[in-house]
C-alpha cells in the first residue's frame, strides 16, 4: 500500500515470494479497558489482560506498591514503563537493574520478579507461553481456534553476550517521519512512537497490510479511529464489512492480517498509540538504523537472507 513520500516507510522492500491468496479472516480486537472493571484489583494498583495469537498484555495502573513475579518464564518478556514517577526494581537470577519511569525492560528466561512503586501506568508484554496470563485475558474466547493467516511465533537468535536484564532509556528523539522508536528482543519488537499532539492530518494517512502477523496498537493517551479494510474473496461469505473503530484511550486494537488499516488520532491534545509485534518484524529490521538496540540483538536469518 502506498505511503506519503515523506514518510520513511515508502522506502520498505516488498515482499516478493508468491504466497497463497488467504480464504479466511479474523476481525479486529477491541479492548476498551476504560469500559470493563480490571481483571485484578490488589493494594497498589488495578490490573487488564488482552491478547493476541502470540502475546499477552498485562496493563496496570499503578498507585503504590506491586510485585509481578513469573517462575520457569520459559522466554524473554517486556515490561515498559511510560510514566516518569514509576520506579521498578528487577530481578532476574543473580541480576538485578533498579530503572526509572520512561524505560523499556527485556526481562530473560527463568524466574524473575519485577518490584513497582509510584504512580502511573506499566505494561508488560509476554508471549502466550505464558498461558496463566493469557486466560486472564478479556477476549481470550477468541483466540479458542487459531486465528487465520498469523504466522506461529519463531524467537529470534539469543542476544550478543547472552540473556540478562536490560534496559533502554524511552526519552530519545524519534524518527522524523514517521515518529519512531523501535526495540526488539528474541520475541517482541516494540515502537514506541512519539506523542502526536492534536488530530492527523488526514491528507497523510498510512493504509498499508501484513501477510502474516498481528499488529497491536496499545493507546495510553488521546483517542484515535481505527480503520480496517479486509480483502475480497471469491468467496461472498468470506466478506467482511469495514471497521471505522473510534476508541480512548487506554485501549487495545489488535490488527489481523491481512486486513488493510491505518489509525487515525483524532483528539484536540495529546494521542500516544504504540504498536507492538510477536515477534519482531523482519522489514523493519532490515532497515538501517531504524532499531535502536540493533546491536544487542542479531537478527532472524530471514533480515539477512
Amino acid at each position: 500500500m502506498p505511503f506519503d513520500p515523506s514518510d520513511a516507510r515508502s522506502k520498505l522492500a516488498g515482499d516478493t515470494a508468491v504466497k497463497a491468496p488467504p480464504t479466511a479472516f479474523a476481525g479486529a480486537e477491541y479492548l476498551r479497558f476504560y469500559e470493563t472493571p480490571p481483571t485484578v484489583v490488589a493494594d497498589g494498583g488495578r490490573t487488564w489482560y488482552g491478547r493476541g495469537q502470540n502475546f499477552v498484555l498485562e496493563y496496570t495502573e499503578l498507585d503504590g506498591e506491586l510485585e509481578f513475579a513469573r517462575t520457569d518464564q520459559p522466554d524473554e518478556y517486556v515490561v515498559l514503563l511510560p510514566d516518569r514517577a514509576v520506579t521498578a526494581d528487577v530481578e532476574a537470577g543473580d541480576d538485578r537493574r533498579s530503572v526509572h519511569g520512561d524505560t523499556l525492560v527485556f526481562v530473560p528466561p527463568g524466574d524473575s520478579t519485577v518490584r513497582l512503586s509510584g504512580t502511573g501506568r506499566v505494561i508488560r508484554l509476554l508471549t502466550s507461553k505464558a498461558e496463566d496470563l493469557a486466560s486472564l485475558a478479556a477476549n481470550a474466547a477468541s483466540y479458542e481456534e487459531h486465528h487465520p493467516n498469523v504466522a506461529d511465533l519463531e524467537p529470534w537468535p539469543d542476544p550478543v553476550g547472552g540473556f540478562r536484564i536490560r534496559a533502554y532509556d524511552l526519552d530519545v528523539p524519534p524518527m522524523d517521519s514517521p515518529p519512531f522508536r523501535l526495540f526488539r528482543c528474541t520475541t517482541f519488537m516494540v515502537n514506541y512512537t512519539g506523542v502526536q499532539q492534536g488530530p492527523r492530518d488526514t491528507k497523510k494517512m498510512s493504509p498499508h497490510t501484513h501477510d502474516d502477523f498481528e499488529q497491536c496498537s496499545l493507546v495510553i493517551a488521546g483517542e484515535y479511529v481505527h480503520h480496517i479494510r479486509w480483502p475480497w474473496t471469491t468467496d461472498l461469505d468470506a466478506w467482511r464489512p469495514d471497521d471505522h473503530e473510534r476508541c480512548a484511550a487506554p485501549h487495545v486494537c489488535v490488527i489481523p492480517p491481512p486486513a488493510i488499516h491505518t489509525s487515525q488520532a483524532v483528539d484536540q491534545g495529546a494521542n500516544h498509540l504504540i504498536d507492538i509485534f510477536a515477534p519482531p518484524r523482519v522489514d523493519f529490521s532490515r532497515m538501517e538504523g531504524w532499531v535502536l538496540n540493533a546491536e544487542d540483538y542479531p537478527p532472524a536469518p530471514a533480515v539477512t537472507g
